[in-house]
C-alpha cells in the first residue's frame, strides 16, 4: 500500500536536461530538466504519492500521482489516475511565484506502444503550487494490456519542465546564468530587448567602448550613456538601469511609458552611433557591420531600355502573409512585377512600354537584420491587422540564390537573435532570444519591472582604467551558457509561441569567413 506523500515504494530517475555532461545535470539553477518517477504497486494506490525533487531554477519540482474518482457524462462514478506537477510545495512563505510550462508523459513499456502525453503551463505560487490533470487517464485504460502502461504493477511518469526565473525568492542572475538584465521603465521592453541583442554583437560593443566620450554629459550623449549600459551589463551583478540612456534621447518620463517601434528605434540608434564615430578610430563600423546593397531595376520587354538604381539598406522587410518560411519570403521579395496596361512604364523617347520591375541584392552585410511584417494595413477595415500564421526560420540559412552575382564569400548566416513581439498594434510585450555562439543554445533575456525605483546611481564617469578593461575584455567575459536569463517576467510562454509570434525582428550573424565577426 502506498501512503500519502510516501515515496519509499517508488523510484525517481533524473535525466540530464543538457546531454553534454553530468555537471550541468546537477546544476540546480538550470532552466529546464526532464525526470522520471516510477510508482510501484500501482494497483494498491489509495492516496497520493510524490516523487523525489528535481531542481529547476533553484526550486524543487515533483511529480504528484493520486487516485481520483470522477463522473462520466452519464453521471456514473469511475476511477482515474490524476497526475500533477508540483513546484516548491514545501514552502509556506507567501509572495513567491514561478511560471513554468512542460509536459507530463505516461510511458508505455511496449516497444510499439504509444506514450500518453499532456502539456501544461501555469503560474505557480504559494496558494497553487501544483497543476495538472485530475483525470490524466481512466483506471480501465491504465490497466489495459494493449496500452502497455503497467508492467509488474508499476507505471513510469516522465516530466519535462521549463521554468523562468522565480519571483519573490532570492535569485542571483549573475551567479546562476552569468548575465544580468535591464530594468523596465514602464514600456521599454522593446528597447531593452534590442539593447541586449546589440550588447551580444561583440564587434559593435567593442566599437562603442572605443568612441571618445571624455567630457561628454551622459544625459545628452547617447554614445556615453550606451557605454555605461554596456559596461554595467558586462560587469554589474544587479539589473541595469536605462534612464540615463533614454534621457540622452531627449525623452521625457512619459515617453518611457509609450511603446515605440523597435525597427525605427534601431535605425535612430545606429544613426546616432554612426555620426558619433565619425573622425574616430571606429569610423565606419556601423555600415561595415549592417549595411547591404541592392539594385532596383525596370527593364522594358520590347525595347532596349533599362533603368537601375543602387540603394543601401540596414534591414530587410519580409512579407509573412501566405508564406511558409524565410526562403519563400526572400523569393517573393525578388519577384518581378509586370508593368502593363494602364500601368506601363514611361521609357522616355520609347514612350510607354511594358516592363518588369524588381530588385536584386548585390551585397548582404556581415550582420543581417530581417523584419517580418506581421502587421499590414487593411483597406476594407481601414485598420492595421496582424497575421498570426506559422512562419519557419532556421538556425542556418544560405542566401546565395538571392544575390545578383555569385559572391566571393558565401552569404551563409547563422541565427544570432530573435526579437519577439506579442500583442497587437495597440500594445504588447517584447522578449529576445539570443544565441551568441551560433550553436543553437540560446539565452533568453526579458525585462524585470523596476520596483520601488531601484536605481543604481553612478556619480562619476567611467574611470580610465575601467574603460581600458572594458575594451580589452570586450566579448571575452561574456559567455553563452545554456541558461535563460531572468531579466523579465514571462519568457517561457513566449518561447512556446515562438513560431506564432506577432512580430519578429531577426539578427543573423555571418558565419566564419567575415572579418567583422566578433570572436
Amino acid at each position: 500500500m502506498i501512503e500519502a506523500g510516501n515515496a519509499e515504494n517508488a523510484t525517481v530517475e533524473t535525466q540530464p536536461a543538457c546531454p553534454d555532461g553530468a555537471e550541468e545535470d546537477n546544476d540546480i539553477a538550470r532552466p529546464e530538466a526532464t525526470f522520471r518517477f516510477t510508482v510501484q504497486n500501482i494497483s494498491q494506490l489509495k492516496e497520493q504519492v510524490l516523487s523525489p525533487p528535481c531542481y529547476v531554477r533553484c526550486l524543487p519540482w515533483k511529480i504528484l500521482v493520486l487516485l481520483r474518482h470522477t463522473s462520466t457524462p452519464e453521471r456514473q462514478q469511475q476511477k482515474a489516475l490524476g497526475v500533477f506537477l508540483q513546484c516548491n510545495g514545501d514552502c509556506n512563505t507567501p509572495g513567491w511565484s514561478c511560471y513554468g510550462l512542460g509536459e507530463l508523459k505516461l510511458l508505455s513499456y511496449k516497444s510499439d506502444g504509444v506514450h500518453l502525453c499532456r502539456k501544461l503551463h501555469h503560474m505557480y505560487h504559494c496558494k497553487e503550487d501544483d497543476w495538472g490533470f485530475a483525470h490524466f487517464v481512466s483506471w480501465d485504460d491504465l490497466f489495459d494490456p494493449e496500452n502497455g502502461f503497467v508492467k509488474d504493477d508499476s507505471i513510469t511518469i516522465e516530466a519535462h519542465v521549463m521554468a523562468e526565473a522565480p519571483h519573490g525568492i532570492s535569485w542571483d542572475s549573475k551567479k546562476h546564468t552569468g548575465f544580468v538584465g535591464l530594468k523596465n521603465q514602464g514600456a521599454t521592453c522593446y528597447m531593452n530587448s534590442l539593447l541586449q541583442t546589440l550588447f551580444f554583437t561583440n564587434v559593435l560593443r567593442k566599437a562603442v567602448y572605443k568612441i571618445p566620450t571624455v567630457g561628454d554629459d551622459s544625459s545628452r550623449s547617447v554614445a556615453f550613456a550606451l557605454q555605461r549600459v554596456f559596461y554595467d551589463l558586462q560587469f554589474s551583478d544587479k539589473p541595469v538601469a536605462t534612464k540615463r540612456l533614454t534621457k540622452s534621447f531627449g525623452w521625457e518620463t512619459l515617453d518611457s511609458f509609450m511603446q515605440h517601434d523597435v525597427q525605427e528605434f534601431l535605425r535612430v540608434l545606429l544613426d546616432k552611433l554612426e555620426n558619433k564615430m565619425k573622425g574616430t578610430v571606429v569610423e565606419g563600423t556601423v555600415p561595415k557591420l549592417f549595411e547591404g546593397k541592392m539594385t532596383s531595376f525596370i527593364k522594358c520587354k520590347n525595347v532596349n531600355c533599362t533603368s537601375t538604381r543602387v540603394e543601401t539598406f540596414y534591414d530587410i522587410q519580409l512579407s509573412v502573409k501566405e508564406k511558409n518560411n524565410i526562403y519563400e519570403s526572400f523569393k517573393d521579395y525578388i519577384s518581378t512585377e509586370l508593368l502593363e496596361g494602364e500601368n506601363k512604364y514611361d521609357a522616355g523617347e520609347h514612350g510607354l512600354q511594358e516592363a518588369e520591375k524588381g530588385v536584386r541584392f548585390d551585397v548582404f552585410p556581415p550582420i543581417l537584420h530581417l523584419h517580418l511584417m506581421r502587421f499590414q494595413y487593411d483597406p476594407q477595415s481601414d485598420a492595421s491587422i496582424k497575421f498570426n500564421d506559422k512562419f519557419e526560420f532556421y538556425e542556418e540559412i544560405n542566401l546565395d540564390p538571392y544575390l545578383r552575382d555569385i559572391p566571393a564569400t558565401p552569404a551563409h548566416y547563422t541565427l544570432h537573435a530573435v526579437l519577439v513581439h506579442s500583442g497587437d498594434n495597440h500594445g504588447g510585450h517584447y522578449v529576445v532570444f539570443i544565441n551568441p555562439k551560433g550553436d543553437g543554445k540560446d539565452i533568453t533575456t526579458e525585462i524585470r519591472p523596476a520596483r520601488g525605483d531601484r536605481r543604481r546611481h553612478t556619480k562619476r564617469p567611467l574611470r580610465a582604467h575601467q574603460r581600458r578593461d572594458a575594451i580589452r575584455d570586450g566579448g571575452r567575459k561574456i559567455k553563452c551558457r545554456k541558461y535563460k536569463s531572468d531579466t523579465s517576467v514571462s519568457s517561457a510562454k513566449y518561447y512556446a509561441k515562438i513560431f506564432t509570434v506577432l512580430k519578429q525582428f531577426f539578427t543573423l550573424q555571418a558565419l566564419a569567413g567575415s572579418k567583422y565577426k566578433g570572436r
